[in-house]
């Protein structure tokens, strides 16, 4: 089985190169009676479809006091269902040479199978199966706990650094629920009753609050009448989806904090507050990420990496939400580099973009990887399903997958320089220290 699966992995990324080309990328989008959203993008290169859907629920929709449901949804769906026996959802799509996955993120949460075409059933069977039967009970709340609370340990408690996001969260919003990272607090997890859970799902696990993506070798007629057939069936609750209100406050002064850690070599992590996903201000911050940090002859690895020595990685981007996100900074030093030495040299390397407009070469050269890395994120069908679910969720504009690359184009140096006063400035961020740990901390 293991070859099939293999196979199929090979024939998902050789046969999906179209978009690569800059072909447009067509779809069909209709909306059930139940509210589900459903967007089809038919390519009959090979035979290989991506069966996903999105909910429009992240850790931002979390209660305060009961954090992390989200991301513990992400793996508490793959138990099973009322039609589906706890441990087989892995069987069944393994067995037919398909592999499966789910991310949650602050705004969202994405699952998706990727499968042979003759497969697309089974694909719309389980995710039907998901969001109509799940099974919430004990026995699957207890088995997930155990298995976050692993995934806590090792991506965030005993990896260097791992820790940066929940501080920088932490530190950077006061009101608003984006103050807590997706994985949350074990706390709540294990304060949780099962109801509560139950609830959650009732609550944001309805057709209305999702969008069906099925991307691939499938015919647009046929496949619509397979979802009307998995799918009409489930009630949608007919009630406002909660959604967060509260508006962090702008930020007036600098928040400095020093965390310590694990580590060997220090480093420093700034964060800015920034606009929204999708705004104009927005492409002019990614094409500076690109500028500060978009690979070796960028000008903070150039810089700071190759030429001071100061520190061993640097990198800059856009921690890019819903809502108004951030951008973040970092450097982490050379052995032997003071730390106050690494952040005066971050800083000046802001100073020059703040200073002077970038030059026509290098404008160009970052317009031709920002088109390349664009492109590139949409050459394969599970890139193509993951932005079409993503543009409508977030703007209800699945075009955007088309049209999306202008807004990055329309970019020019001045808006670049611009964006770089505007927000990088010390009143506008948080700026973490983090320290290796002495043996009496």
């Amino acid at each position: 089985m293991k070859h099939i699966v293999i196979v199929v992995m090979t024939l998902f990324t050789l046969g999906t190169l179209q978009a690569s080309e800059g072909n447009k990328i067509n779809f069909t989008e209709k909306t059930l009676d139940n509210g589900l959203h459903v967007i089809l993008h038919q390519d009959n290169t090979t035979p290989i479809v991506v069966v996903s859907v999105m909910y429009h629920v992240g850790s931002k929709n979390e209660d305060p006091n009961r954090t992390g449901f989200a991301h513990f949804f992400e793996h508490l769906l793959f138990e099973g269902s009322e039609n589906i026996k706890r441990g087989e959802f892995d069987k069944l799509t393994t067995s037919a040479g398909a592999f499966n996955n789910a991310y949650t993120s602050n705004d969202v949460t994405y699952y998706y199978e990727l499968l042979p075409s003759n497969q697309l059933e089974l694909g719309l069977y389980l995710e039907s199966e998901r969001m109509m039967h799940a099974k919430i009970e004990q026995i699957g709340v207890e088995t997930q706990r155990e298995v976050v609370k692993e995934e806590k340990r090792e991506n965030y408690d005993n990896q260097p650094y791992g820790s940066f996001l929940i501080e920088v969260l932490r530190n950077a919003y006061t009101v608003h629920p984006y103050r807590w990272a997706p994985i949350g607090s074990l706390d709540h997890l294990n304060e949780a009753s099962l109801e509560e859970f139950m609830a959650f799902y009732d609550q944001y696990y309805v057709p209305e609050n999702a969008t069906l993506v099925i991307a691939g070798d499938i015919d647009t007629k046929e496949t619509i009448q397979l979802v009307h057939k998995y799918f009409d069936e489930i009630k949608g609750n007919n009630q406002p989806i909660p959604r967060p209100s509260a508006v962090e406050p702008p930020q007036t002064k600098e928040v400095r904090n020093v965390v310590y850690d694990n580590i060997q070599l220090p480093a420093v992590i700034t964060a800015y507050h920034i606009p929204a996903q999708g705004t104009d201000d927005y492409y002019a911050l990614e094409m500076l990420s690109t500028i500060l940090s978009g690979g070796e002859s960028s000008r903070l690895n150039k810089s700071i990496v190759d030429e001071q020595e100061l520190a061993v990685a640097t990198g800059a981007f856009s921690f890019s939400l819903e809502h108004p996100g951030l951008y973040i900074v970092y450097g982490i030093a050379n052995l032997g580099t003071p730390i106050d030495t690494l952040e005066a040299a971050l800083e000046a390397e802001f100073d020059k973009v703040k200073a002077d407009l970038i030059s026509e070469r290098e404008f160009q050269k970052i317009r031709n990887q920002t088109e390349n890395d664009f492109i590139s994120g949409n050459s394969t069908l599970e890139g193509i399903a993951n932005s079409l679910a993503d543009y409508y969720t977030l703007f209800k504009n699945a075009d955007l997958i088309n049209t999306e690359l202008e807004k990055y184009m329309a970019v020019t140096r001045e808006d670049i320089r611009r964006v770089a006063q505007q927000y990088l400035v010390k009143e506008n961020r948080v700026l973490l220290q983090y320290l290796p740990k002495t043996e009496d901390q």
